[in-house]
């Protein structure tokens, strides 16, 4: 019997490639790992939004970034798991690189682990919001959710968060560099 590997084209291989210009270079990602419906790509706009907007549909699993002339760029994201997931119409209220992560205090009390973060965990390959950070603000408040990055390639696709929106490393940063502050979001249950 002949094992046989997937492949994956030079396109998908480039976009989740290394990153080793990083502060902290990200390492490929290993595809084989990740459903291919999950991989970072255009498509036509399901979503009915206005171009700029952000649309993260939980159902599906994916985040839409609106695009003119009727487009989208799709990403596949992992969201709340049962009891943490949040919905609703918001905006990016900042951005950071290599953020700095604190657990929030719900989070102290459920997960004492992370008790040793109480004063922040410096930004690195293993801090839970990733490469890049963008915050979701509503009414001008910090909802303390967030589009962050993972290097927990497995949980893309699925719903195992405290109510954040993860993205691999790779769709993070290319979603960040496309969003400013702003940025409207919109976030269907």
């Amino acid at each position: 019997m002949r094992i046989t590997t997937p492949q994956f084209s030079d396109y998908y291989l480039a976009m989740y490639g290394p990153l080793p210009d990083e502060k902290f270079p990200v390492p490929p990602i290993d595809l084989t790992k990740l459903d291919p419906s999950m991989f970072r790509t255009q498509v036509a706009d399901p979503t009915g939004e206005r171009p700029g907007t952000i649309v993260v549909n939980t159902g599906e699993r994916h985040l839409y970034l609106v695009q003119e002339g009727g487009q989208a760029m799709r990403y596949g994201v992992g969201i709340g798991r049962e009891g943490f997931a949040w919905a609703g119409t918001a905006a990016v209220g900042r951005k950071a690189m290599w953020p700095t992560w604190t657990p929030p205090q719900e989070m102290q009390q459920r997960q004492p682990e992370t008790r040793e973060w109480a004063n922040g965990m410096p930004p690195g390959l293993t801090n839970p919001l990733g490469a890049r950070a963008m915050y979701i603000y509503q009414d001008g408040r910090d909802t303390l959710y967030r589009l962050h990055g993972t290097m927990e390639v497995w949980s893309i696709g699925q719903a195992v968060s405290s109510g954040c929106v993860r993205l691999l490393f790779h769709d993070i940063i290319d979603l960040y560099g496309r969003c400013p502050v702003g940025t409207p979001i919109v976030v269907n249950a």
